[in-house]
């Protein structure tokens, strides 16, 4: 018995060890912009463009550029990561209650599942925005994304104004959205 529980446990003990992520992957609130993976777009930096394609079984792709205008969560997960699965039905309330503000989510899935695969994991999710097929190259321009959930906030002109790394609230999700949308840094001050 306890030879079947050590493969487990060194898998984690190495899992904290390489990722230096906590292992509940929540932060402390107050700090969900200073948490970042190496390289990758700094806050107030443009967030770097990239086109890649829809999980819709249509074949289409998407620009991240071609949303301009709108506020942007750009939201990096797997199918197999389970803080993701936490965070996900967030994600869709919050495009519901904040679309017509002109928010737009985007989920970027950085698995080797197939497309049908993340197309029916997205749908038992509740997935209420794109999702697209996630690249390395573009894992590679947003910090190597060293560990998931990693999602970027840009404002209407495509700057990153919040960066959260891991499962945090979410509160700490929707004060970052409702910073952008209102172009106001006291998150306090927004409805």
């Amino acid at each position: 018995m306890n030879r079947n529980l050590f493969a487990p446990v060194l898998i984690l003990f190495l899992y904290v060890a390489v990722s230096g992520q906590p292992l509940s992957g929540q932060q402390d609130a107050g700090h969900a912009n200073s948490h970042s993976t190496s390289g990758g777009p700094e806050t107030g930096a443009m967030a770097p463009d990239f086109s890649l394609k829809v999980i819709d079984g249509r074949g289409k792709s998407m620009r991240l550029s071609s949303l301009q205008g709108k506020v942007v969560l750009l939201n990096f997960w797997a199918t197999w990561c389970e803080p993701c699965k936490i965070e996900m039905p967030w994600l869709a309330e919050l495009q519901t209650k904040y679309g017509p503000q002109g928010l737009q989510i985007v989920g970027v899935a950085m698995d080797d599942a197939s497309e049908k695969d993340i197309s029916r994991f997205a749908r038992k999710m509740g997935v209420n925005y794109p999702v697209l097929q996630g690249t390395e190259s573009v894992a590679d321009v947003y910090g190597g994304l060293e560990g998931l959930p990693v999602s970027f906030v840009l404002d209407r002109s495509g700057v990153v104004s919040d960066r959260i790394v891991g499962l945090v609230s979410e509160s700490v999700i929707e004060d970052a959205i409702k910073k952008s949308l209102t172009g106001n840094d006291n998150t306090k001050a927004a409805k």
